[in-house]
């Protein structure tokens, strides 16, 4: 109704009736409202009606609206991907102009995911560009070597969908890996390639022979990473689906873009 106010402090005054007048709904009738037309006291009878319904024992809300929260498990036949898209389409039929749908869990790592995939791929290959060009002291080298990230991302791509995952905070992690990896090849073949061209061969010759003298370090590295990744994908217990989703994305990307990174380096 109003607040008091003493030595500072606010105290809100809330106007309350004896108990005796408010256990039952049919109290309620014996209340009276003032009229702001003819100033007389009206019972609330006549003015509203009272009735009993059932009602769930809790309100749940989101975003500070009313909310029922359903949960739901994958079909046979069907991805996370496909599966947003038929709840969208049956919501869009079902639900009032006033009425929205809003996604939880994985399905919500799975959209923002979705969204935020392409830029954190962007991020990581100019912080890893940048770093490269600090260290080879050129702006054409970095490019050289990152002209097998667009296969280790193909590559990745193909794994998850192939193995059913889907685009979350996980395999993220898993794709800055393995740009990061691949990073690692192209630089083994750009700086011996760049020490014998200083050495007098030809841009061509130098290509050639950096390739095949890091062909084993290179191998080495291909063969320690998809080793060291596998128990991931196969792995079990708590938190095996993340796990798995980063061991996929190595595996894929790094075992496809490795193999042709000695021809495009």
């Amino acid at each position: 109704m109003t607040a008091y106010l003493d030595r500072g402090r606010e105290y809100p005054v809330i106007l309350q009736a004896q108990e005796a007048s408010r256990r039952t709904a049919a109290d309620l009738a014996e209340v009276f409202a003032r009229s702001q037309t003819t100033g007389a006291l009206i019972p609330l009878s006549a003015l509203v009606s009272v009735s009993e319904t059932t009602a769930s024992p809790s309100l749940n809300r989101y975003d500070r609206l009313p909310a029922i929260e359903i949960s739901a498990a994958l079909a046979d036949g069907f991805d996370l991907g496909a599966a947003i898209d038929a709840v969208r389409a049956a919501a869009a039929d079902t639900l009032p102009p006033e009425g929205a749908i809003a996604f939880a869990g994985q399905s919500k790592e799975f959209i923002d995911g979705a969204s935020g995939v392409v830029l954190t791929i962007v991020f990581a290959l100019v912080v890893v560009y940048l770093v490269l060009a600090a260290q080879f002291e050129s702006f054409v080298d970095p490019v050289i070597i990152l002209l097998s990230s667009p296969l280790a991302v193909t590559g990745a791509l193909g794994a998850i969908w192939l193995s059913g995952q889907s685009l979350n905070i996980y395999t993220q992690i898993g794709m800055l890996l393995l740009l990061g990896l691949m990073a690692k090849n192209g630089i083994l073949i750009v700086e011996f390639a760049n020490q014998l061209r200083d050495r007098g061969m030809s841009v061509r010759e130098a290509a050639l022979e950096g390739s095949v003298r890091r062909l084993r370090p290179i191998m080495m590295t291909v063969l320690s990473t998809i080793l060291g990744a596998a128990p991931l994908v196969w792995s079990s217990g708590a938190g095996a689906e993340s796990r798995a989703a980063i061991g996929i994305v190595i595996l894929g990307g790094f075992g496809f873009a490795s193999v042709l990174t000695l021809f495009l380096t």
